[in-house]
């Protein structure tokens, strides 16, 4: 389908085709978009939604264009036939403008005719330059596109503006923006997360944390960090903790602390005498626990921190107490109870995720929202957040451009090796068309215009 050249260069062609036969074919074919899996199989893509308005102001440009030059065709046969029959004089004018607006029309018909096709079908050297030659032209259009557009010089020029960065900035500190936004990464994350595989995320964790943890020696470690416990006295209120937790214990449990001593007793011993040793040791147990409870200098205390101390340092410097240390590490890491374990905290951390990231309501999504929204009101009032974002949305594009332009430029390029050379045409003539055939009115007009001045000076000179 080229410009005036389905009908010819009048416009004619068989019964039944022409734009009354194309309207019919639009309305009986509703619109629908090409799949990519059409692109390399020979068939006309399908049209799409915009495609119709091209493609009725191609046609009715090209009518206007076909139409024109059969009216300075018509008018040349017409004054032409009347000047040899005698006609008045001042049509020989009328004549060379007809003459020469003819000439204009069909040369503009024939150029814009052989970009698309060759014209009138016949095999005329370099016509059908797009079908012929479209592997080549989307090559030279990849290339303008990545050197022109596709630089990191513009595209940071473009994005590194202060201005730019303010209106983000405006837009998002707008509530509804803000939780717009939270809303849709929320929903990607989730089903990110959730098409996850289990086994994918704990072979990592496995593989990266949980061997980097297995590489290291425990024992040394282990001594630091307990060094560091007992020194600073961060242990203290875990022994706190467990000598009230005691305490308790025994003052809601005295049946049950005497039955345990007389149940020890040998049988040869009076019940009484095991009643008042039971009694004894209770009470010494009480007094005893209330004692460490209230006395952070208590000597149980010191002995406690003490052998802590002299446990820490074997485990730092005693080679058999490390050893003892590995060998512990070794039968934990083998041990099947790690892996389900992985496995359960992840599906766990996931469910948490998930259900957080898809309840408008979560503290999660309300935190992010505010955040967001607040860093929006930041971006639009604080030139110094707006220059930092703006060099580093400019610097990121440029980066980016750098590193994949070939592969974005190369989109142009692909997409038009996979088109059929017929559909090619189509598709660009469909997009240009409309233009170029001013190309054939003005070559109709101007070349009407010029056989008429070339007829008056020649009328004039000779």
């Amino acid at each position: 389908m080229s410009s005036g050249s389905a009908d010819g260069p009048a416009g004619s062609g068989p019964a039944g085709s022409g734009p009354a036969r194309s309207r019919r074919r639009l309305r009986a074919a509703p619109p629908v978009e090409a799949s990519s899996a059409e692109l390399g199989t020979g068939r006309a893509l399908p049209t799409g939604t915009g495609e119709a308005e091209l493609r009725a102001g191609l046609r009715r440009m090209r009518v206007i264009a076909t139409s024109l030059l059969g009216f300075v065709l018509a008018v040349y046969i017409a004054s032409r036939s009347w000047e040899l029959h005698g006609g008045p004089s001042w049509l020989r004018y009328v004549r060379a403008a007809a003459e020469a607006g003819t000439v204009g029309a069909l040369a503009d018909w024939f150029a814009v005719t052989a970009l698309f096709k060759r014209p009138l079908g016949l095999p005329i050297p370099h016509t059908a330059i797009i079908p012929e030659r479209k592997d080549a032209l989307g090559r030279g259009l990849e290339r303008f596109v990545a050197i022109n557009f596709l630089s990191e010089d513009v595209v940071r020029e473009r994005l590194a503006q202060p201005a730019l960065a303010a209106r983000v900035g405006g837009w998002l500190a707008e509530p509804a923006n803000a939780e717009r936004v939270v809303e849709t990464l929320a929903s990607r994350l989730a089903s990110g997360l959730s098409a996850v595989p289990d086994d994918v995320v704990v072979e990592l964790v496995e593989k990266t944390a949980l061997s980097r943890l297995f590489e290291i020696r425990w024992g040394p470690v282990a001594g630091a960090a307990l060094d560091t416990v007992v020194t600073d006295r961060l242990h203290h209120r875990l022994v706190d903790l467990v000598v009230i937790q005691s305490e308790a214990w025994l003052l809601a449990n005295r049946e049950t602390v005497l039955r345990m001593v007389s149940d020890q007793a040998p049988s040869w011993s009076p019940r009484f005498l095991d009643g008042v040793i039971g009694q004894r040791i209770y009470t010494e147990a009480v007094r005893f626990v209330a004692e460490v409870r209230a006395d952070p200098e208590h000597r149980l205390r010191q002995a406690l921190d003490d052998y802590l101390l002299r446990f820490a340092e074997r485990l730092r410097t005693d080679p058999e107490t490390i050893e003892r240390v590995e060998r512990i590490k070794e039968r934990v890491r083998d041990h099947p109870e790690v892996h389900a374990s992985v496995t359960r905290a992840w599906r766990t951390l996931r469910d948490i995720l998930v259900q957080a990231m898809g309840d408008p309501d979560s503290a999660l999504r309300q935190r992010a929202g505010a955040e967001l929204a607040a860093a929006g009101r930041a971006l639009a009032t604080d030139p110094a957040w707006q220059d930092r974002a703006a060099r580093a949305a400019g610097a990121l594009g440029a980066r980016l451009v750098g590193r994949y332009r070939d592969e974005i430029a190369a989109v142009i390029s692909s997409t038009i090796e996979r088109w059929p050379p017929v559909e090619a045409s189509r598709r660009i003539e469909l997009y240009v068309g409309r233009d170029l055939q001013f190309i054939r009115i003005n070559g109709t007009v101007v070349g009407s215009l010029a056989g008429l001045l070339i007829e008056v000076l020649t009328r004039l000179i000779l």
